[in-house]
This record gives structure tokens, sequence and C-alpha cells, in this order.
């Protein structure tokens, strides 16, 4: 029965119409109209923040790996344990 149903859903996705695939802005709007400045627009905006917020996670994770990787090498060097040449 699951079978039955995946196959008739990407059946109806398959034979859906292009206009079916079209975003809210694409889809009847017009170039010029402000609507779709405004959704351009808002796209932009949304992908300056993630950006910037994966930027600024992944400069924490770079400094969080080097100021582990110091610590492990100041503790590797003033440990008694190490022979000094």
């Amino acid at each position: 029965m699951k079978l039955f149903r995946a196959i008739v859903l990407l059946a109806l996705a398959v034979l859906l119409p292009a206009k079916g695939f079209a975003c809210a802005a694409c889809y009847g709007g017009t170039i010029d109209a402000p609507m779709t400045d405004g959704m351009n627009w808002a796209i932009l905006t949304l992908g300056a923040v993630l950006a910037t917020v994966l930027g600024a996670a992944l400069t924490f994770l770079i400094y969080a790996i080097r100021k582990s990787e110091a610590l492990e090498a100041a503790a590797h060097k003033n440990s008694p344990l190490v022979t000094k040449v």
C-alpha cells in the first residue's frame, strides 16, 4: 500500500504543470512589480543573515580548535613526563 502511494505521488509530481514548481514571486507576477522587488530583497537579506551567522559559527569553531591545539601543545611542553633534550 505504501509503495502504491509513493508511486502515485511520484507520478503526480512528474506530471504536474511547470507552474506548480514556480515560487510565489515567479508564479504570476511581473518583473517590475513592487512585490517582486520586495521578494528579491527578502531573499538577499535572508542570504546575508544566513552567511553572517554561519560565518560567525565557523570562525568560532576555528578559534576553538586553534586554542585547543595551543593548550595541548603547552601542556605537552610543560609535562614532567616528557624528557627534554
